[in-house]
Parts: C-alpha cells; sequence; structure tokens
C-alpha cells in the first residue's frame, strides 16, 4: 500500500468519526441522518456530471449497495438509542475488519501476508478495547446486538462497494450514483417529519447538512482507496476512526474513561504500523 493511499484512508477516518459524532450529539438523531443523507447528494450530482455513464454490469451491486446502506442508517440510529457513542461505535466498526479480511480473501483472492493480518487483527483488538465496558454490562443486550448488527452491515456494503467501484471501471461514476440515491433515504426521512425540522435550530440544520457534505468525502476517499489496495487492508486502516470518535467522546460528551482509550490507541498504532510494514 503507497503512502498516498495510506494517507487517503486515514483521513476518510477522521472524516467519519466527526460526522458519526454529529449523529450521537444531535437533538434529533433521525432527522440528522435525513439531512446528513441529503447532504451526500450535490457531491453525488457533481460527480455525475463530469463521469462518464456507468457501466450495467454494475448496477446489481449499485443497488445491493443502496439497499444495505440504508439499513446500515436505519441499525446506526436504533443503536445510537441504546448506548453511548463511545460503546456502540467500538463494537460496531470492531468487528469489521476481520470479517472484510477474511471474505475477501475468500471470495475475492485477496490473500494477506501473515504480517498484515496480524495488524489487521491489532486493529480489531485495539478497537475492541474501548467496548470492553459494553461486553460487561454497561450496554443491555438489545444494544450489543444491534452494534454487532451494525458491523454486518458495515462488513457487507465494504466487500458490495469494493467489488462494485472495481466493475465500475470509472469510480467517480460510482461513487456518484451512491450518493446521489441517498436522496431515497432523505426522502424517506425528512417529508414526514417536517415539524420536527421546523423546530430545530438553524445551527443543527446547517450541521446536517455539513455532515452530509464530511460523510460523502470520506466514504468517495475509502471507496477511491479500494480501487488501489485489498479490501482488508482499506477497512482496517478506515476503522481506526474509532480512535477518532473516542477521544470526541471523551472532549465534547465527557465520556471515559481515558485510561482505556489511551491502550487502545497504542494498540490501534501498533496495528498500522505492522500493515503499513508488511503490506
Amino acid at each position: 500500500m503507497s503512502t498516498t493511499v495510506f494517507l487517503v484512508v486515514l483521513a476518510a477516518a477522521l472524516f467519519h468519526a466527526v460526522w458519526n459524532a454529529l449523529v450521537k450529539g444531535a437533538e434529533d438523531r433521525t432527522v440528522m441522518l435525513g439531512l446528513i443523507a441529503l447532504g451526500t447528494v450535490p457531491a453525488g450530482l457533481i460527480l455525475l456530471a463530469v463521469s462518464p455513464a456507468l457501466e450495467t454490469e454494475v448496477l446489481p451491486w449499485l443497488v445491493a449497495s443502496m439497499v444495505v446502506h440504508w439499513l446500515y442508517f436505519w441499525l446506526l440510529n436504533n443503536a445510537y438509542r441504546l448506548g453511548d457513542l463511545s460503546l456502540i461505535y467500538p463494537v460496531a466498526r470492531g468487528v469489521a475488519p476481520v470479517i472484510v479480511a477474511l471474505a475477501a480473501q475468500i471470495w475475492l483472492g485477496e490473500v494477506l501476508p501473515i504480517g498484515t493480518w496480524a495488524g489487521v487483527v491489532l486493529v480489531s483488538i485495539g478497537i475492541l478495547v474501548l467496548a470492553w465496558k459494553a461486553f460487561s454490562g454497561a450496554l443491555p443486550k438489545a444494544g450489543i446486538y444491534a452494534a454487532l448488527a451494525v458491523g454486518l452491515s458495515i462488513s457487507a456494503y465494504t466487500l458490495i462497494d469494493g467489488i462494485g467501484v472495481r466493475l465500475s471501471g470509472h469510480s467517480g461514476a460510482y461513487i456518484g450514483w451512491l450518493f446521489t440515491a441517498e436522496l431515497l433515504v432523505a426522502l424517506y426521512i425528512l417529508p414526514t417529519r417536517m415539524h420536527r425540522v421546523r423546530v430545530l435550530p438553524a445551527k443543527q440544520l446547517v450541521l446536517g447538512f455539513a455532515g452530509g457534505v464530511v460523510a460523502s468525502a470520506a466514504y468517495g476517499l475509502v471507496l477511491y482507496a479500494k480501487t488501489l489496495a485489498p479490501l482488508g487492508l482499506v477497512s482496517a486502516l478506515r476503522e481506526t476512526s474509532v480512535i477518532f470518535a473516542a477521544l470526541i467522546g471523551v472532549i465534547l460528551f465527557h465520556e471515559g474513561p481515558r485510561g482505556r482509550r489511551i491502550i487502545a490507541s497504542i494498540v490501534v498504532t501498533a496495528g498500522i504500523v505492522m500493515i503499513g510494514a508488511t503490506s
């Protein structure tokens, strides 16, 4: 993996943590998700305007991705009702790297070196260190199941989009359609909740739409990276967003404990270093 791709995925991780924090801190999380979905549409339209037509063989992957992303948003919204950002987020993201790496090896033949596999596992372990409290009673069982379901949906759309964007022949076209399709999520959420939209402060509305712009940048960068590097590596590096989210949880939401975050950061950093040295 080149240094450029490495930095691109880390930037995407930071952006992803930011928009998840916006959802957690929102006065109305359902409306915030609708605004974020709406905020991804302009980037999609711009990409479609400057990209060639999409190959028809990619359409099944695109439709599957839209369905799984819709499920992801629904699961994420419900999971955040059951627990803190610093508990739900690590569980959801911690299970994804190993699942994606295994699935990519089985179905796509992307065999990772042993050292790289060790790095991927370390990243997942470091992330789950943050979630240890979740498994010791801080989260109700329903919250754990919801977070794990989010993790499975993340793994599913990571694989689907990894295949789809490669088949597309032009990443901009695939990303453009994926982002434009988020309009369907916005139309599902917002029209029936306009009374709740109207009572939100203007700052929340602006933050929601801006969060969509950030979310589109985050996932656009990840999709681009998937055309250049194995899916397991991209997934593992992307999940460093959990470390950023943990820090946001401490600083903005006053969530603890801090010691576990330090340990997790060290373990995840060790995994990143191992991935960089062996991939």
